[in-house]
């Protein structure tokens, strides 16, 4: 919105032609969403707490949790509202990009929505059913990959990357691309999901891969970058770093009040949006393994409950003490904010691995 103000005003004083600036308007998208976060935050934790919205503990985990009962939830609107504006003042609306990625957060925000609205509102302890959840995250994600396949522009924007292996990239049909997208824009909202279980420990894992992602969407989105590091070359998509920059401003206002003890929780309004937000961006710059690779700890997340599910399935035997896994080590005894700060300790290892495999080609 500001950039197309700005291109009129041009025209008046050649210094609005500042805003033309990608990195300017990135760092202005995270300033901008912080502030918004910063902003809305008390407002939102009073209103939360005026309508006794407040969060329901199980009570066969962790003992300490049964304090955290009544803590306001369904914060993440909070974090939503400050992505959208910030991205509609400073991204290019004219990128099919960024409508695409808000369209998918937004609509994967909106289903967890519903779900915590009839979990914590209408007190009806299973929300939306799992298969409905299930069945509308699939619709938004399976829309976003079709309209990516039919928009593509040239080849590089469906090749599947390799990460060290620069002679292993392969072009993905249809089918394969659109199942790709699919597992991985829906397997990572669900997957942030299962890891929002304390007291900031998804926020800031989903603060620094989307940095990461934010990058990786600026070289992509360059000729000259993605060319000097063998990258697939995504005409429109460093626009996405302007959505990433507000994730980014976003999260961590969102922290402010997120951090243990926690002030607010962000329900499954904010893990399922951020989750299909990570999702859809590395579809877009291509970087899917990329994902795996840095949002390591939502990968062990998930696993955890698969295993866990699956070995009391087969065997009746339990394989860790609780799932998903920070659960397991709560009960091991490791205190609350160890597990957090060593889960994000953990993620800050795996992003710079990642990024590091965008040289070792």
């Amino acid at each position: 919105m500001l950039l197309l103000l700005a291109e009129y005003l041009q025209h008046l004083h050649n210094g609005f032609a500042v805003l033309n600036y990608l990195t300017l308007r990135a760092i202005m998208a995270a300033l901008t969403a912080l502030a918004i976060s910063l902003w809305l935050g008390p407002k939102v934790i009073a209103r939360l707490k005026l309508k006794q919205i407040g969060q329901s503990v199980r009570d066969d985990g962790p003992k300490s949790h049964l304090s955290k009962a009544g803590t306001p939830t369904m914060g993440g609107v909070m974090i939503l509202l400050a992505i959208g504006v910030s991205t509609l003042l400073w991204g290019n609306l004219e990128n099919r990009f960024v409508w695409v990625v808000l369209f998918v957060t937004m609509a994967a925000g909106a289903i967890g929505w519903v779900d915590d609205y009839r979990k914590v509102v209408q007190k009806n302890s299973r929300g939306l059913p799992g298969r409905w959840k299930y069945f509308w995250l699939s619709l938004v994600a399976l829309a976003a990959a079709v309209f990516l396949y039919v928009t593509a522009q040239n080849p590089s924007e469906t090749t599947f990357v390799v990460p060290f292996f620069k002679e292993y990239t392969f072009q993905l049909g249809a089918v394969m691309f659109i199942l790709l997208s699919y597992f991985v824009i829906v397997g990572s909202s669900n997957a942030v999901n299962l890891t929002d279980g304390l007291d900031g420990l998804a926020i800031l894992p989903t603060v620094m891969v989307g940095a990461a992602l934010g990058l990786c969407a600026y070289l992509a989105g360059n000729v000259k970058f993605a060319d000097y590091l063998l990258l697939p070359y995504v005409s429109g998509a460093g626009e996405l770093a302007v959505f990433c920059g507000a994730l980014v401003g976003a999260g961590i206002g969102f922290l402010w009040f997120n951090t243990y003890p926690a002030q607010v929780f962000m329900g499954d309004v904010g893990s399922l949006a951020l989750g299909a937000a990570l999702g859809v961006l590395a579809v877009v710059v291509r970087q899917e393994v990329l994902l795996f690779i840095m949002g390591g700890i939502f990968v062990a997340e998930t696993v955890s409950v698969i295993l866990q599910v699956g070995s009391f399935k087969l065997t009746g035997k339990r394989i860790f003490r609780m799932a998903p896994l920070h659960h397991h080590y709560e009960l091991k005894g490791w205190p609350e904010p160890r597990v957090i700060v060593r889960f994000w300790i953990i993620t800050l290892f795996l992003v710079l691995l990642g990024l590091a495999t965008l040289k070792i080609r």
